[in-house]
């Protein structure tokens, strides 16, 4: 599991204190008590489960709608380079303006080891366009998806070229070339799914519940962010 400091403003206490427990099938009962700041306790294969299905729908998705990167903690460093600092393997020197110099990070989408930090991009591991109905979202929902540090399994630090060979497909239609890595990154897929309230098309559906077949049913904690 990747580990990232929480930079954004703590959930307060009585959000926090939360925790619901999610059988599979339990769907509707999700969706009508969604509370942002509230802890769902649930697996991997129920969690798949209660993704609502629904034709995709991009009306209206303007990528510049979603402000990224900003500097959420006002500590030099934007969004990108926090991520790319919290996932080296080998911390780099930070210079000015959080310019990032030497380390070493593994793009887990394709097993590549990369010592130049402009030779990866940050991935929304799911991108900006499958953030279904975003376009009736506030603007600051939408930065707030966009720069999402609170969730260490909505951003990821890979190579620039598996990035754009992903670009913006879901799981039907692309997957990391790393195969030993596709539980996670399902798993990470329907957890963001999951945190944000975002519906899965029919083929996304079948594809997640064909995959994760074979993987780990793990327990899933997911804190909602809407």
């Amino acid at each position: 599991m990747r580990i990232r400091p929480v930079l954004a403003a703590a959930l307060s206490a009585a959000a926090a204190a939360v925790l619901l427990d999610v059988p599979a099938g339990a769907a509707d009962a999700t969706a009508q008590q969604r509370v942002a700041g509230e802890q769902v306790a649930t697996t991997l294969y129920a969690a798949i489960d209660a993704l609502p299905v629904a034709a995709e729908d991009r009306t209206g998705y303007v990528r510049t709608a979603f402000r990224h990167w900003i500097d959420a903690d006002k500590n030099g460093c934007n969004t990108r380079a926090e991520v790319l600092l919290a996932e080296a393997v080998s911390a780099p020197e930070v210079g000015a303006d959080c310019a990032l110099l030497g380390g070493e990070w593994l793009s887990r989408y394709d097993d590549l080891v990369l010592t130049d930090a402009k030779l990866l991009d940050v991935d929304h591991v799911v991108p900006l366009a499958e953030a279904s109905g975003a376009s009736a979202w506030s603007a600051a929902e939408r930065q707030a998806y966009a720069n999402d540090l609170d969730e260490p399994r909505a951003l990821i630090a890979v190579s620039a070229k598996s990035n754009r060979s992903k670009a913006d497909k879901d799981v039907s239609e692309w997957l990391p070339p790393a195969e030993a890595y596709r539980c996670t990154y399902l798993t990470d897929w329907t957890v963001v799914k999951t945190r944000w309230g975002l519906s899965v098309d029919q083929a996304e559906a079948d594809t997640l519940h064909r995959l994760a077949a074979a993987c780990s049913n793990e327990p899933l904690t997911v804190t909602l962010a809407r």
